[in-house]
């Protein structure tokens, strides 16, 4: 039986990434799966030990793990770089392509990549971060030509409380952000529930909305050589010609 194996580096109190996944591969069932590996992530923060949980050594060890089961592709599935700079996510993919020699990528790069691919310059974000975590990942986006014209976020450390804002709460976040008219909408957390509004709110709308769970899953899925488009009914990102693998 040909299988595409994908997985998945997973902060340890996340509990959204992992039933979003599955959720959005159920129709490559058996065909593709999602395999998943923790390392310590319970606070999101500028202290020291905040950012010392994303040192690459756990992260690398992690990939070397999932690799035992043959993975197809490795991602990174979580959201730090785009406060810690993008340079740390490059860095990251390159040592487990090299320490596993599978392809690598990370929820931020994917993110990226599909903001460059549909020409956005201007991008509304809807994060649960604190305020200089949200005001880090401005510059950060700035840095790289991508204006944040409207945020919204919810001064949360969380990690695990990310999981229990509810999907009204961040519809309420998106259509904010979308008063300012930005050429698309970030959902930056893989730990909030934001894959699951994402159909609706693009329809009521008229912009495309970039959830970090979803644009990991449709990233793995074209590293992995199989054709995003047949994810159905979770938004544009599976179907706009421009992301096609």
């Amino acid at each position: 039986m040909d299988r595409t194996l994908i997985g998945m580096l997973t902060p340890s109190s996340n509990t959204v990434l992992e039933p979003y996944t599955a959720a959005l591969l159920r129709d490559l069932f058996p065909e593709v799966t999602a395999h998943f590996q923790r390392f310590t992530v319970r606070e999101i923060s500028m202290r020291d030990e905040a950012l010392a949980q994303f040192d690459p050594a756990p992260l690398l060890e992690a990939a070397r793990l999932l690799n035992d089961a043959r993975m197809d592709v490795i991602a990174w599935n979580g959201t730090s770089a785009s406060w810690m700079g993008f340079a740390a996510d490059r860095r990251l993919c390159a040592a487990i392509t090299e320490s596993t020699g599978v392809p690598a990528t990370t929820s931020v790069l994917a993110l990226n990549e599909a903001l460059e691919r549909t020409g956005v310059t201007r991008l509304g974000l809807v994060t649960p971060y604190l305020e200089d975590i949200q005001s880090a990942i401005v510059a950060n986006y700035a840095s790289e030509g991508f204006e944040v014209v409207s945020e919204r976020h919810l001064n949360d450390k969380g990690n695990f409380s990310f999981s229990e804002y509810d999907e009204q709460t961040l519809a309420d976040m998106v259509r904010d952000v979308a008063r300012d008219a930005p050429q698309a909408i970030t959902i930056l957390c893989t730990n909030l529930r934001g894959a699951g509004i994402v159909p609706a709110l693009e329809r009521e709308l008229g912009i495309p909305i970039y959830d970090s769970v979803s644009v990991t899953v449709w990233k793995t899925l074209a590293l992995a050589g199989v054709d995003p488009t047949r994810v159905t009914g979770w938004g544009q990102l599976f179907q706009d010609p421009r992301l096609g693998a």
